[in-house]
């Protein structure tokens, strides 16, 4: 028993299910705005579900092809398959399971999530490749996690019948670019070595910051256009206020001379994000439903 438990936790270590705090709280703020109030308990188990399935795969995935690139970067070569805690076999088993219980979700949900799971894949898993290909890449990570919103949508109606999910997609594609940009300074050095691409190995640092403060600045117009499209009370603008503050805070912490609190810009700002709005827009919608 204590060997299958200390699995799980690798497992779960190399998946960083703590981060799913990213992008879940966006699929709740999805299906709220979709249902002007609570989903059904169905409907918010089948998003769950799903959201855990489709990041888990992605998680997974992205490590089994990054696994030569994690083992030649001193930052990432204590990972879990590069280190040898996991082997590949089970990464992959792992990963098929997490795909079959996306594919299986989506399908208790409605013909049209199931319709379109192959699509969300496709994106989720392509993400592992385009650092290859395009410096770019940090749009393909945006887009992975930007989906979850509208599909949240689809689950709770079955249909796109209205520009709020996709704003709110808009939204979280641009903040995702502009944090990835900020994490990828710190490989900056290996990536250019590596020959991998992304925006601070083609532009340098001190560009690259500017590039994700352009990236965030959009986000917040984006946001103001989703607070003007729901048409929703007061908690509504106080959620996009400190998102916007906090946005602001999150550039102060990096510099491109001192990176040593790139992991407090990262993690800790970022998963407030989610959470402010998905408790200032969800408290709105019910202010607005209670009248």
């Amino acid at each position: 028993m204590a060997g299958v438990l200390e699995k799980l936790s690798i497992t779960l270590r190399m998946i960083k299910f703590e981060h799913t705090l990213f992008a879940l709280p966006f699929a709740f703020l999805g299906a709220v705005l979709a249902a002007n109030g609570l989903p059904t308990l169905w409907q918010a188990l089948w998003i769950t579900v799903a959201m855990v399935g489709a990041r888990s795969a992605a998680m997974t995935f992205n490590r089994i092809a990054d696994r030569d690139i994690d083992a030649a970067n001193p930052r990432t070569a204590a990972r879990e398959i590069p280190s040898g805690k996991l082997s590949v076999q089970f990464a992959w088993i792992f990963l098929a399971a997490s795909v079959a219980i996306f594919i299986t979700a989506a399908y208790m949900l409605n013909w049209l999530a199931f319709v379109l799971s192959p699509i969300a894949l496709i994106s989720v898993l392509g993400y592992s490749y385009a650092k290859r290909f395009t410096a770019w890449a940090h749009f393909f990570l945006g887009w992975a996690l930007a989906i979850s919103p509208t599909a949240a949508w689809i689950a709770v109606r079955g249909t796109i019948d209205s520009e709020v999910p996709l704003l709110l997609s808009l939204f979280v594609l641009m903040w995702t670019a502009g944090f990835d940009v900020l994490y990828a300074c710190q490989d900056h050095d290996f990536d250019r070595r590596a020959g991998l691409r992304s925006i601070p190995a083609r532009f340098g640092i001190r560009n690259a910051l500017w590039i994700a403060r352009l990236f965030h600045f959009q986000a917040f117009i984006v946001l103001l256009l989703l607070y003007a499209a729901t048409s929703l009370p007061w908690p509504s603008l106080i959620g996009v206020a400190a998102v916007g503050a906090l946005l602001v805070y999150q550039h102060t912490l990096v510099k491109p001379t001192d990176l040593s609190r790139l992991n407090a810009a990262f993690f800790t700002t970022n998963a407030f994000v989610s959470i402010i709005l998905f408790a200032s827009f969800g408290a709105a919608v019910f202010l607005t439903s209670a009248k």
